[in-house]
C-alpha cells in the first residue's frame, strides 16, 4: 500500500499542475495500479464478417442514405476529432537523422526516399521561404545533398519547427499553388456530408494548450473559404486534471531534475471527458491524421452516410423497443421480438437461463440492456496496418460482447490468445459515429459506461531515466467499453492514415 509519506509527496507535488479537484488519494490509488498492473484482456474469438462484423448489403444503401440525411438536415450530427498530438513521431526517422542517431536499414531507406522526393511534399515552398529569409537557397542545399541543412529548416525552431508542431497543422496535400492541413481536410470533408438544412457544420477539435491560438487562427483563415457555410466550431484541451502520476522502475514516484513528482498525459482515453462536455446528438469520431484530398473522397464521404444512417435506423428501434417495454404491459411475444432484435442486430448476449426467467425479469434486463450509449464502428480488412482490432471479449459482467482491442491489451505470451490476434480478418481505422443522447433525448453519463480495468502501463523515459507511464482505458477501447456496439465492414480506401512523413507519398495522398 501507499505509505503517508508518498501521499504527503503527491499531495505537496499537485500545487505544480492543478489547482484543485484532484485528492491525494486518488493518486494513491494511481501508484497502487502500478504495482498490481492491469489484467489482461481475455479474447473469446475474432469478430468476422456475420460474426459481430456487419456488411451493408447494396439494397439497403437507398434507405440508410435516407436515415442520413434526414438528421443530418436536422441538424444531428457533429464531428470530434482528437488533434493535440505533436507531429514528432511524423518525423522521427528525420529526427534521428539529423541528430547523428544511428539508422536501421529501414529508418535510411526511409530518409533516402524523403530527400529523394523532396520536392513532390506540399511544403516545400515554405521550406524554400524559410530559408530565403536566412539568405540561403534550398535548391542549391538540395543538389549539394546538405541534407542536416535542410532537416535543421524543416523541424528545428531555426526554420519550420515541424517536429513540435501539432500534426493538424502540417500541410499535407497539395491543391494548385496551394496546399491543405489536416485541419481544412476535416473541414472540408465535414462540410461536405453533415452541413444542415440552414447551412451549418458543427465541428469540435481537441486542442494542446500551446498551440490553441495559432489553430484558431489556422481555423479561421480555412472557414473564410466557405462563404455559404455556418460553421460552428470549438476546441477544447484535455484536462490536466486527468494527467496520471509517473514512477520509477521500482514503482516509487518519479521525480524530475528540480525535484517536482512528475505527472503525464494519459492518453486519448482521457478526451471521454471532452467527449461527454461537447454534448453532441450524433458523433462522428475520426483521428486527425486519416484524410484524403477532395478527388479520393468518394468512399469516404459514403460510407460516413451509411455508417451514420444506420446507426440513426439502429437508435430509432431501440428507442422503440425502450418505449414498449417502459409504457405497456408486454406480451411474451413482445418480449421475444425484443430480444431477437438485441441479438442478432446488436451483438448482445443474453443469460443462457432467459427463457426460463419470468416476463417482469425479461423486461428489466433488456431495459438494462439497451439502455446504453451506442457506437457503429467501421472496419476495414486486415492488410498488416498496425492497430487495434474487433474481438468477442469476455467482460466482467460474465457476458461475451463485441470490443476493439489493441495488441497491447492481449498477453501475447498466451499461445491461444496470440492465435486469436494474428488470426483476425479486420482492425480498427478509428472510423465512429456515436448516439449519445437515451430514447428521452437526455445525454448518457458516459463515464459510467467504461471498464477501468482497461488502462495499461508503458515504459517512458524523461531527462534520460527510465520510468512507467499509466493510460486510462482507450478512448474507443476500454472508456466505451459498455456501449452497445455494431461493427461494419467499410472500404480499405476510407483509411489512409499519415503516420510518417513518407506517408504523404502514397498515390492517395498524391491526387
Amino acid at each position: 500500500m501507499v505509505t503517508e509519506n508518498e501521499l504527503r509527496e503527491i499531495e505537496n507535488g499537485l500545487v505544480d499542475i492543478i489547482d484543485d479537484g484532484i485528492t491525494a488519494s486518488a493518486l494513491a490509488e494511481q501508484i497502487e495500479r502500478f504495482k498490481t498492473g492491469f489484467p489482461a484482456t481475455r479474447l473469446e474469438r475474432a469478430c468476422t464478417l456475420n460474426d459481430g462484423i456487419y456488411r451493408i448489403q447494396p439494397d439497403e444503401k437507398d434507405e440508410l442514405l435516407g436515415c442520413f440525411e434526414e438528421a443530418a438536415d436536422e441538424g444531428r450530427f457533429s464531428r470530434f476529432v482528437p488533434a493535440s498530438g505533436a507531429a514528432t513521431r511524423m518525423f522521427k526517422h528525420l529526427l534521428a537523422k539529423l541528430n547523428g542517431a544511428e539508422l536501421s536499414e529501414k529508418d535510411a531507406d526511409m530518409v533516402q526516399t524523403f530527400m529523394d522526393l523532396l520536392p513532390v511534399f506540399p511544403f516545400y515552398g515554405d521550406l524554400n521561404d524559410v530559408m530565403n529569409e536566412q539568405g540561403l537557397n534550398l535548391e542549391e542545399a538540395y543538389e549539394s545533398q546538405d541534407y542536416d541543412l535542410i532537416l535543421e529548416f524543416l523541424l528545428t525552431e531555426k526554420g519550420l519547427n515541424y517536429a513540435a508542431m501539432p500534426k493538424g497543422l502540417i500541410p499535407f496535400h497539395s491543391y494548385g499553388q496551394g496546399y491543405r492541413t489536416p485541419f481544412e481536410e476535416h473541414i472540408a470533408e465535414t462540410e461536405a456530408h453533415i452541413k444542415d438544412r440552414r447551412g451549418k457544420v458543427k465541428l469540435h477539435f481537441t486542442v494542446s494548450p500551446v498551440h490553441e491560438q495559432k489553430i484558431r487562427e489556422h481555423v479561421e483563415e480555412v472557414v473564410g473559404r466557405y462563404p455559404d457555410t455556418r460553421f460552428d466550431i470549438n476546441f477544447s484541451q484535455q484536462s490536466r486534471k486527468s494527467d496520471t502520476v509517473a514512477v520509477d522502475m521500482d514503482n516509487e514516484v518519479f521525480r524530475t531534475d528540480d525535484g517536482k513528482i512528475l505527472f503525464r498525459p494519459a492518453g486519448h482515453g482521457a478526451l471521454l471527458d471532452n467527449l461527454h462536455k461537447l454534448r453532441g446528438d450524433l458523433v462522428f469520431l475520426k483521428n486527425v491524421d486519416n484524410v484524403v484530398p477532395d478527388s479520393v473522397k468518394g468512399d469516404t464521404l459514403e460510407y460516413k452516410k451509411l455508417l451514420g444512417g444506420l446507426l440513426v435506423r439502429l437508435q430509432a428501434q431501440i428507442f422503440e423497443c425502450l418505449n414498449m417495454l417502459e409504457n405497456h404491459h408486454c406480451s411474451e411475444f413482445e418480449v421475444a421480438a425484443v430480444a431477437i432484435f438485441a441479438v442478432s442486430h446488436l451483438s448482445l448476449q443474453l443469460p443462457e437461463n432467459f427463457g426460463q426467467m419470468s416476463l417482469e425479469d425479461k423486461i428489466s434486463l433488456l431495459r438494462v440492456r439497451l439502455s446504453k450509449p451506442i457506437r457503429v464502428c467501421g472496419m476495414v480488412k486486415n492488410e498488416g496496418e498496425p492497430g487495434g482490432g474487433p474481438f468477442w471479449v469476455n467482460g466482467p459482467d460474465g457476458f461475451v460482447s463485441p470490443q476493439i482491442v489493441e495488441k497491447s491489451q492481449v498477453d501475447m505470451d498466451d499461445a491461444e490468445q496470440a492465435f486469436i490476434v494474428q488470426a483476425s480478418t479486420h482492425f480498427n481505422p478509428v472510423d465512429l459515429v456515436c448516439g449519445m443522447r437515451n430514447h428521452r433525448g437526455e445525454w448518457y453519463a458516459l463515464k459510467n459506461f467504461t471498464d477501468p480495468e482497461t488502462g495499461f502501463i508503458s515504459s517512458k523515459s524523461k531527462d534520460g531515466r527510465k520510468l512507467k507511464a499509466m493510460e486510462l482505458p482507450g478512448l474507443w477501447n476500454g472508456s466505451m467499453a459498455d456501449w452497445i456496439t455494431v461493427f461494419v465492414e467499410v472500404p480499405l480506401s476510407t483509411f489512409s492514415p499519415v503516420k510518417t512523413v513518407n506517408d504523404l507519398l502514397k498515390e492517395e495522398h498524391r491526387q
